[in-house]
């Protein structure tokens, strides 16, 4: 009689494997289950369901709380099962109050993600290297991070990312200082909630990053955004300062976007573009070889 396999460890449980190594990751976005796929074979050990991303390319919208939690879902789907890396997905507010929340997590745990991001905006939600100007008060935003602690001790495994957008949101009413104090107390205050991972966006300066890791206890994710607000740092120097994530949420849909406008100057000009994957490439990249090898 064979004897039966051991249980693999789930997606979260492989994050959290990740997440206890003495190191800065990093951790390019992906948009759809290709993507997901092209920062595998890269050999990067996670990846990131950019909810910026998956607007545009799902929908070609803006960032600005346009999709359904549904369409969120079915698009990460595709993405956790065409990977065998963990993934973290974009849960934006939560879509809703507490109960909303947890029942986000629990959709997102069964979706196959390994972990969830959720954020203090006022829904809803836009990018924050785009001018957010609200976040729900103190109350609301402990309570959303509480309901999601509560639904993964209740069975909704997943690694939580907790948000801060108040050092943008405030910063015009209350000035920068007060702004960046603010975010630090809602990190530390999801931190002493059970938050696993916490995420300041936005920072303006160096300064402001290395507090963030000084100040708040527990693992901190950084944003690399090509052109936002934030300086873009190198991983090395990310990691000395005290991150464990560096995301890159828009690098391959920019790229993507910037290829596929070359290649279609050049289809109108009568050319055949020069910079592309061969059909060999391609073939092999979707799948076909073990199609085949499989017999179909």
């Amino acid at each position: 009689m064979t004897a039966a396999m051991p249980p693999q460890p789930g997606a979260a449980d492989r994050l959290r494997a990740l997440l206890r190594q003495n190191t800065c990751h990093v951790m390019p976005c992906c948009f759809d289950a290709l993507s997901a796929r092209l920062v595998e074979q890269a050999g990067c050990p996670l990846t990131f369901m950019s909810g910026f991303s998956v607007a545009a390319a799902r929908a070609g919208l803006p960032d600005t709380g346009l999709l359904t939690v549904t369409e969120m879902l079915d698009q990460g789907r595709s993405i956790c099962d065409a990977v065998s890396i963990p993934v973290i997905g974009d849960g934006d507010t939560g879509h809703g109050n507490a109960a909303n929340v947890q029942r986000t997590m629990h959709q997102f745990a069964k979706a196959g993600f390994g972990g969830i991001m959720l954020e203090d905006q006022v829904a809803p939600k836009r990018c924050g290297h785009t001018g957010v100007k609200e976040v729900v008060d103190r109350d609301t935003a402990i309570a959303r991070i509480h309901a999601a602690v509560e639904a993964r001790n209740q069975g909704a495994d997943l690694v939580i990312v907790a948000r801060t957008d108040a050092r943008s949101a405030m910063d015009e009413s209350q000035g920068e200082t007060m702004a960046l104090e603010e975010a630090l107390w809602r990190l530390k205050a999801f931190a002493q909630l059970g938050a696993d991972v916490l995420f300041l966006e936005a920072p303006r300066s160096e300064e402001e990053m290395l507090r963030f890791c000084q100040e708040v206890p527990g693992l901190h994710m950084a944003n690399m955004l090509e052109g936002g607000i934030t300086p873009l740092l190198k991983p090395d120097r990310l990691g000395a300062m005290g991150f464990d994530l560096v995301a890159y949420p828009l690098t391959l849909l920019s790229t993507a976007a910037f290829a596929m406008r070359k290649a279609l100057a050049d289809l109108k000009a009568g050319n055949t573009p020069e910079t592309m994957l061969s059909f060999q490439e391609l073939k092999a990249l979707v799948g076909f070889e073990a199609d085949n090898a499989m017999g179909g």
